[in-house]
């Protein structure tokens, strides 16, 4: 036995163990609410759990900031029996996390894949009016969404309906894009946030009001490994090969850009981190 023997130990023992904590049955942190004008943050979730998965930054944002966030359930999941619980354990997760909630018709949107895209073009045309529709309404500061090559077939298609959009409101239309990743993990993502343990344990219980998906397969005890796999990643991608990375626990890696003139356009050359302690807007430019 090494140090290390016991360490490997200690990780494995910690998630065996978080499989005997509760799931989403805890009160809603104290904590003041935005401004109901406050800029907006945007989260276009292709799944109820994406908006605690990839959304350290909005939290950020939110808790350090003043900003609104709100949740937007692309879709509802396409288990029909599990779409009503799935936005019943959403409501908890948005609730206790101090994000808004925004649905999409009953029971969120169908079909979003680059198939129906390419193939039903009526049927991708409404989609893209429902969330062109969500975006004037919000004018949005900054929105999260996935790349376009995040593995998932939902969230590829969520990539592509939120660009389809922001394509459709013409060249006035103007916000903050914060790619995400969780399937299928950029090749060049230019963001690293830092995600404090406080801020990751806020993530993980949220994640546990989607109980009915937590019991199907306990992924939310894996999530701190995610995020330090983050940091080995972003070290490299985002600080550049061979450099020193951050002294970070835990992160997660976007990439940012701007909408503006009907197209992204590069916000930064390079790469660039936000610690703890740092804030948020200024990587948008922004006062804070």
């Amino acid at each position: 036995m090494t140090p290390y023997h016991q360490l490997v130990q200690d990780f494995a023992r910690l998630v065996e163990d978080g499989k005997s904590l509760p799931l989403g049955a805890f009160d809603k942190p104290d904590r003041a609410a935005p401004a109901e004008d406050a800029p907006r943050v945007l989260v276009f979730s292709p799944h109820p759990d994406d908006e605690c998965i990839i959304g350290g930054l909005a939290l950020r944002m939110m808790k350090e900031c003043g900003l609104r966030v709100i949740n937007v359930a692309v879709t509802q999941g396409s288990a029909k029996e599990r779409q009503g619980p799935r936005l019943e354990e959403l409501r908890g997760a948005c609730d206790y996390l101090g994000f808004g909630l925004e649905t999409i018709g009953e029971c969120g949107l169908e079909k979003v894949k680059t198939s129906t895209r390419d193939n039903e073009p009526e049927f991708w045309a409404d989609s893209v009016k429902a969330v062109a529709a969500i975006l004037e309404k919000h004018c949005p500061h900054t929105i999260l969404f996935p790349h376009d090559s995040d593995w998932n077939s939902s969230h590829i298609g969520v990539h592509h309906l939120v660009m389809d959009a922001l394509k459709s409101l013409g060249d006035d239309c103007e916000c903050n894009l914060v790619e995400t990743e969780f399937w299928g993990a950029m090749d060049d993502p230019n963001l690293m946030v830092e995600i404090s343990a406080e801020d990751l344990g806020d993530l993980i219980a949220a994640l546990t009001f989607h109980v009915g998906e937590v019991n199907r397969n306990p992924y939310h005890l894996l999530t701190p490994a995610w995020m330090q796999d983050n940091v080995r990643r972003g070290g490299e991608l985002v600080c550049g090969q061979g450099g020193t990375p951050p002294d970070f626990a835990f992160a997660t890696c976007y990439r940012l850009r701007r909408w503006a003139g009907g197209e992204a356009r590069a916000t930064f050359e390079g790469g660039r981190t936000l610690g703890v302690g740092e804030g948020p807007m200024g990587l948008f430019g922004d006062e804070e």
